[in-house]
């Protein structure tokens, strides 16, 4: 078994498009969390604060690169991420390849 990864994110979310953010994760599409399962994607959770999202998941395969690519990739993915991907807005600090900001841990407790 895979040691766990864990990741922590954060994006902004544009106010006039909190709401419809918050509805669409309210009912997510199944075949968005089953490409996040086959790809080794768990405890995935997204919280909001003053603008921001948080973006926390758990990874426990071997190749988060190409699990990540794989994600991409998938047909379902790619239309769900239509619809939040202009919910959202990158942060200055974000890479130039990224469009969530990842964070550094700085603590853990188990």
């Amino acid at each position: 078994m895979n040691p766990v990864q864990r990741f922590g994110m954060v994006i902004g979310v544009l106010p006039e498009k909190l709401d419809e953010y918050r509805a669409l994760h309210a009912a997510p599409w199944p075949g968005v969390l089953d490409a996040l399962r086959a790809h080794h994607i768990s405890n995935y959770s997204i919280f909001h604060h003053g603008g921001l999202l948080f973006g926390y998941f758990e990874y426990h395969g071997d190749d988060f690169a190409a699990d990540m690519e794989a994600i991409a990739q998938n047909p379902t993915t790619q239309q769900w991420w239509k619809l939040t991907d202009p919910c959202q807005r990158r942060l200055p600090t974000a890479g130039e390849e990224e469009w969530w900001t990842p964070m550094d841990r700085v603590f853990l407790m188990e």
